[in-house]
């Protein structure tokens, strides 16, 4: 795992005097709250903490903090409830209020006859400088899609993107705010998006319009969407997307994984159809017939798992990223965390290879070609950072060894790609015979492809793919271990002339011979490798018997011969 640490960018970059870093607004809160919610909150120790306030009929109140939850004395009443109505004012359909020019949001939970018997007011914080971990990726100019789970600060991230991109780099922005969530309450914005443009939606199911609106109307550059949850709005977002307009949005879905399950919002990664390979293609995928495959390209170039508010996981590539699931293996993310000194440490983990996969892991390939091997590659170890003395951080320069302390690279294994091959047989013969192979179901990823001799035919598919790629094929006759043996040393260079090939023994014209060899042989192949079992042979002269051991440590197995002549015999030993 490779990390690095890089500055957090300045959150006041146009030196604002006295730009405050959190702007929260809590004093408007309070003052709709009733006088003795009010003086509970108000001399909190842990005021600026304070997540939401609960008031429910005939309950204690409330105060949700991070990790914990406080109740006040006195049950709420109705006069209580009625006391906050009265200041916030009239509910919309989907039952939330706000505060004009504030980022508050009050959320009414209602009984059937329609009366309030519950709120729910949540404060809102503009939180400025939250994007530093991603702002990179921001600048970039590409579509951003954020997840994860409510109050992890999607919204807030949200709304600082679309200051960073109004007020920093001057693009035309347009907030679709269906919530008031992203620039408050009131007919003015919140200063907290710059000079962000936001447009207001009436009613929830009315969001998608909105969205093809605004960029039919007003010319945006880039469009921003807090929570796109139907599939109208995520038809709308590749609409806009394919007009050449950068997306930020937040969606329901807590990983990727999320996304890809849910039928309603798959579209916003590719959308996800059953494909029926043919007989060839499944064969050289080592799969099934019928497998998921990405229906169309993504609509959002990056995705960002907002796991918590000081840690979160970056896709740089969705398509792969999503190709890469849907084929079980794990794709390439980076991990970036804020560190307490204000910077963001980036980890890059190396992906592992699914256990359900059923075969070895494939290491990147990487360089020149160099015959049938490729050169392997090393990563650059990040230089420590040390701070200047105005704050920001520094890479110290990188230490060169001498070429005398340069310990010499390990060769790379050779990455095996299999057709029409017993790959069972093949991890048995890898790991008995003890060969620097790796078998990889992915023929990118592939220095040789090893095929069956029949299945190997003039224009045949894995031909033109070998071709494509640049990629040698290897044949071997059949899918015996004695022949995949021979094929996986030829392909190391260790059987190009050895004079005691196994075949070799079997060129005997001595039946007798050939009949005991030919045991020999089926009892490893059938018995020994594939089962881990012990085997007894049938008794053999001494002559013949020095044979079978001759053929057993071809296998690199044991043998020992025990008995009393004429019945003396050999015993075959797995590894």
């Amino acid at each position: 795992m490779n990390s690095a640490f890089v500055p957090v960018g300045d959150p006041n970059p146009a030196g604002i005097p006295n730009f405050p870093a959190v702007l929260d607004n809590l004093d408007q809160l309070v003052a709709v709250l009733p006088p003795v919610i009010q003086e509970a909150v108000q001399s909190h120790p842990r005021r600026q903490e304070i997540i939401e306030v609960v008031m429910d009929l005939g309950r204690e109140p409330e105060i949700r903090l991070p990790g914990a939850v406080e109740y006040l004395p006195n049950p709420v009443s109705r006069a209580d409830l009625e006391y906050v109505i009265g200041l916030v004012g009239e509910f919309s359909s989907d039952n939330r209020a706000g505060i004009a020019s504030t980022l508050h949001r009050i959320s009414a939970i209602r009984n059937r006859q329609g009366k309030v018997i519950g709120l729910t007011c949540r404060v809102g914080r503009c939180v400025f400088g939250s994007i530093a971990m991603i702002q990179d990726l921001v600048e970039q100019g590409k579509s951003l899609l954020l997840l994860g789970r409510p109050g992890v600060g999607k919204t807030t991230a949200l709304r600082e993107v679309a200051r960073v991109l109004a007020d920093q780099f001057h693009k035309r922005v347009i907030i679709i705010d269906t919530s008031n969530e992203i620039a408050g309450d009131g007919d003015i914005p919140h200063p907290g998006i710059g000079r962000a443009r936001r447009m207001q939606v009436a009613k929830p199911e009315d969001q998608h319009r909105i969205m093809i609106e605004a960029v039919e109307n007003h010319m945006p550059e880039v469009v921003v969407i807090d929570e796109i949850g139907t599939e109208l709005e995520a038809l709308a977002a590749r609409t806009i997307a394919e007009r050449g307009v950068q997306l930020v949005a937040t969606a329901h879905g807590n990983q990727m994984e999320n996304l890809i399950k849910n039928p309603t919002l798959c579209d916003l990664i590719g959308g996800i159809q059953s494909v029926t390979l043919g007989d060839e293609e499944a064969r050289r995928r080592g799969s099934q017939k019928t497998v998921l495959e990405r229906k169309a390209p993504p609509t959002f170039d990056i995705a960002v798992e907002m796991t918590t508010r000081t840690r979160w996981v970056i896709y740089e590539d969705v398509a792969s990223t999503v190709d890469d699931l849907l084929r079980n293996r794990d794709p390439q993310v980076q991990i970036r965390s804020l560190q307490g000194d204000g910077t963001v440490s980036i980890e890059r983990p190396v992906p592992t290879w699914h256990s359900g996969s059923g075969l070895l892991p494939p290491p990147k390939r990487s360089g020149a070609a160099q015959g049938w091997r490729r050169t392997g590659r090393v990563e650059p170890v990040p230089a420590p950072s040390l701070p200047h003395s105005n704050g920001t951080v520094a890479p110290t320069p990188a230490v060169v060894p001498p070429a005398a302390d340069v310990a010499p690279a390990e060769e790379p294994p050779l990455i095996v790609y299999p057709y029409a091959l017993s790959v069972f047989h093949l991890e048995q013969l890898i790991r008995t015979l003890n060969l620097k192979v790796d078998l990889t179901k992915d023929l990118d990823q592939a220095d040789v492809i090893l095929a069956l001799r029949s299945q190997v035919r003039h224009r045949s598919k894995i031909q033109q793919l070998a071709h494509n790629r640049q990629i040698p094929i290897h044949t071997v006759k059949s899918n015996t271990l004695d022949c995949l043996a021979r094929g996986l040393r030829r392909l190391l260079n260790l059987e190009e002339t050895d004079p005691n090939d196994i075949e070799a023994f079997f060129a005997s014209e001595n039946s007798d011979e050939a009949e005991a060899l030919e045991e020999t042989r089926l009892a490893v192949e059938q018995i020994v490798i594939p089962k881990c079992q012990p085997v007894e042979l049938l008794p053999r002269s001494a002559a013949i018997r020095k044979l079978q051991h001759e053929l057993v440590e071809h296998y690199h197995l044991k043998a020992r011969s025990f008995g009393e002549e004429p019945n003396r015999r050999l015993r075959i030993y797995p590894a």
